[in-house]
């Protein structure tokens, strides 16, 4: 089997049965993403973007997990929306560390949203959860109620990584409290488990971020201000 091959359709032997390869290395990526998006490297987007392509093969297809025969079109769902997102979020950071990046060295200034930005998120939340419910119950998800939130949730999360607003780690909090649980039901093993780090890491995230956004000099917020959105 060569390596392609592995990669999209490889087993790692268990006690107890095999691991599904796509799913091991593609949290593999999201986990080097998120560690490289806490330091605000831009190479956070390009990793990412290659465990979204793998973990959207493992959701897409449905069988992979040996519990449930139907996809679960939410969690696949979310990783080709977080290809976009990381398309911009890629451009962002790009053009933020041309314009010199914040004043500690990191690719963007990070900062709190303002209220009228969290009125937004809400309100994108509620649409977005709106629609995802409606959506994956009529193509027939395994658990849309669940799935619905960690999608919206997802979105918000990934858009608000690419603005450089502190809330959107306490966004993924929310979302790693039902990821959990979801996973855990649908057999996503490696997955579950690698949402239950995420839950450590997303809280040393917020405090790091949280720290670097009351390191925040005015110079470096109006080269922010001067990327486009």
């Amino acid at each position: 089997m060569d390596l392609l091959a592995w990669l999209v359709h490889g087993s790692i032997p268990v006690a107890g049965g095999g691991l599904s390869v796509p799913e091991v290395v593609g949290n593999l990526f999201g986990l080097a993403s998120a560690i490289l998006g806490m330091r605000r490297v831009v190479w956070a987007w390009p990793v990412g973007l290659v465990g979204n392509a793998l973990l959207f093969i493992v959701f897409a297809s449905g069988e992979l997990s040996g519990v449930v025969a139907e996809p679960l079109w939410g969690q696949a769902g979310r990783q080709v929306f977080f290809a976009a997102v990381a398309l911009y979020g890629w451009v962002r950071w790009s053009r933020s560390r041309r314009a010199g990046g914040a004043s500690d060295g990191g690719a963007i200034t990070v900062r709190w949203a303002t209220a009228a930005e969290r009125l937004q998120l809400v309100a994108l939340g509620a649409v977005g959860y709106a629609v995802a419910y409606v959506v994956l119950q009529q193509i027939g998800s395994w658990g849309p109620v669940t799935e619905a939130w960690i999608l919206a949730g997802s979105m918000l999360a990934t858009y608000g990584m690419a603005r450089g607003w502190v809330e959107f780690w306490i966004v993924w909090m929310l979302v790693d409290v039902v990821g959990v649980t979801t996973l855990v039901n649908a057999g996503y093993y490696p997955t579950a488990g690698m949402y239950l780090f995420y839950a450590v890491f997303v809280v040393i995230g917020f405090v790091v971020w949280k720290r670097a956004s009351a390191r925040t000099t005015a110079p470096a917020e109006r080269r922010l201000e001067e990327v486009p959105v």
